[in-house]
């Protein structure tokens, strides 16, 4: 195939452009020549090594402690060097070590009679297994990886294995002087980190970070710092993205799901939202109720809680869960695109005999009707139940005022919009969260985003765009509030490919008994 002539002239152009870009960073061909050699080289060394999380949600502890370990990596890696040497508990010790330096240090302080000689030896092994994490890596990385105040001792133990009779005396003296001046802690420690960050090359965190457990505030502190990090959007990130964009509906889930498990940590100290407003309400609204269906999940860690303290949850929790449903309906209402109404189910109770009529929500009408487990709803109005009170407005309100000013809840949203996506390639891997939408063929199936119908990669590349404009848009563009609503839809809406579910049964799961409707 030949080119006409304007098509030759213009990719002549081209390429004088980006041989021009190029200039600026190697100006002669023997710099050129060096960073191709280099890069070429680089194509033959082994892969470094990728670490996939998924579903953390909010367990910091157990997220720590994976990335201390590499899921196990580092302690094979101590087998596979001492394995002839030491004894399994003495190979234990010293991956607990890595792990944890600064607290085995401490017991080691305290139960060792000869401490200067076990620095030395630990010295030695820690050097062994710093070399072994960095032979998939070219020196220039290993040394970007190492702390600044001991980078150049460190470089010099790598690189010399004190074989060499003329070297020897020399690496025994660098062992000799850290201790002697006293920085032996100070440099296990930061050897100890540089192995931890040699183990994981880069860290793929594949969706829901946040929600349920106690500390997905931490592992968004350690996600900021991390050297090498992406993240693939999962539905409860995007709930919490919603609620910093302002969606009324998320910021009320992120509530109801705190108070569900008795996770007030993330909320009030992790990002100061204010709840005094919603337990004033909720003690005053739900003065006489037990809550039964709304009593939390309370795991080992909760065990703080007196019972007054469980109690003033349920009706917390009670009060936003309400709110949340009338929240929904708004949405629910604006888009009948969503095709979300069997959502809708405060105008499907039978106030009088106390059921709620589920024909609509499955096929043949095969869940029928259902005796409720809670009638008690002072906030709601029969005639017209998806209507917020005052009281309800304000709290909303004030709710939404203390997301919107959190610094930190911000800080880590900024931060998941960096770093995150909908999904990655990386290294030949497809990397999402969830699952891909497929018609009843088992084919991709097309879903209304907008005012366009999208499928497969463009789907997830158009909901990309949706939901950065959700944040970053114009605040009186037309496009931000249609995104920042679809925030919710991605939380729970049957073609949401973070969702991976027919519906979001919230409803069911408090006030009806048979789990089948769950």
């Amino acid at each position: 195939m030949t080119r006409e002539p304007n098509e030759q002239v213009e990719a002549i152009r081209k390429d004088l452009r980006y041989l021009q870009l190029l200039s600026n960073s190697f100006p002669t061909s023997a710099e050129a020549s060096t960073e191709i050699i280099n890069l070429e080289a680089i194509l033959n060394l082994p892969k470094g090594t990728e670490h996939f999380l998924a579903d953390v949600h909010g367990e910091y502890e157990a997220f720590n402690h994976v990335l201390k370990n590499a899921s196990g990596s580092i302690l094979r890696k101590v087998r596979e060097l001492f394995g002839h040497q030491l004894q399994e508990r003495e190979m234990a010790e010293l991956a607990t070590l890595i792990y944890y330096p600064a607290e085995k240090l401490e017991l080691s302080k305290k139960e060792l009679p000869n401490l200067d000689e076990w620095y030395r030896l630990t010295l030695i092994r820690l050097v062994k297994v710093c070399r072994k994490m960095g032979e998939k890596y070219t020196r220039s990385k290993v040394r970007k990886s190492l702390p600044q105040k001991y980078s150049y001792i460190i470089q010099e133990l790598l690189h010399e294995d004190g074989i060499n009779p003329n070297k020897s005396a020399y690496i025994a003296s660098i062992f000799d002087t850290i201790i002697a001046t006293n920085c032996a802690d100070d440099f296990i420690i930061a050897i100890s980190t540089t192995i931890k960050r040699l183990a994981i090359d880069r860290l793929h965190l594949v969706g829901d970070i946040f929600d349920r457990g106690p500390g997905a505030q931490h592992i968004m502190d350690t996600v900021m710092h991390y050297h090498n990090v992406d993240v693939q959007w999962g539905n409860h990130d995007m709930l919490w993205m919603g609620a910093a964009a302002g969606n009324l509906a998320c910021m009320a889930n992120v509530i109801r799901i705190a108070l569900r498990y008795a996770n007030l940590d993330t909320i009030e100290d992790g990002y100061n939202i204010n709840l005094l407003p919603l337990a004033r309400f909720a003690m005053d609204t739900y003065a006489d109720d037990p809550c039964d269906c709304f009593k939390p999940k309370m795991g080992d860690s909760d065990a703080s809680y007196d019972e007054k303290s469980v109690y003033l949850i349920s009706q917390m929790h009670k009060a936003i869960a309400v709110i949340q449903f009338k929240l929904e309906h708004a949405l629910i209402a604006a888009h009948p695109e969503y095709k979300m109404a069997d959502r809708d189910l405060f105008d499907k109770i039978n106030w009088e005999e106390g059921t709620l009529d589920l024909t609509h929500t499955a096929p043949n009408g095969g869940y029928g009707h259902h005796p409720m487990l809670d009638m008690n709803f002072p906030t709601v109005n029969h005639d017209n139940p998806f209507e917020l009170t005052p009281e309800e407005a304000y709290v909303v309100e004030q709710l939404r005022l203390s997301f919107a000013h959190s610094i930190k809840l911000h800080e880590h949203i900024r931060t998941l919009y960096k770093i995150g996506s909908m999904y990655l390639v990386c290294n030949g891997n497809l990397l999402y969260h969830a699952s891909m939408p497929l018609d009843k063929e088992g084919m991709l199936k097309e879903v209304h985003v907008g005012s366009g119908t999208y499928k497969g990669k463009a789907l997830l590349e158009k909901i990309d765009t949706v939901v950065r404009d959700a944040y970053q848009a114009p605040e009186s563009s037309d496009r931000k509030q249609k995104s920042v609503d679809y925030m919710w839809y991605l939380w729970c809406g049957p073609d949401s490919p973070l969702f991976d579910k027919s519906a979001m049964t919230t409803f069911e799961r408090y006030f009806i008994k048979d789990k089948d409707t769950h």
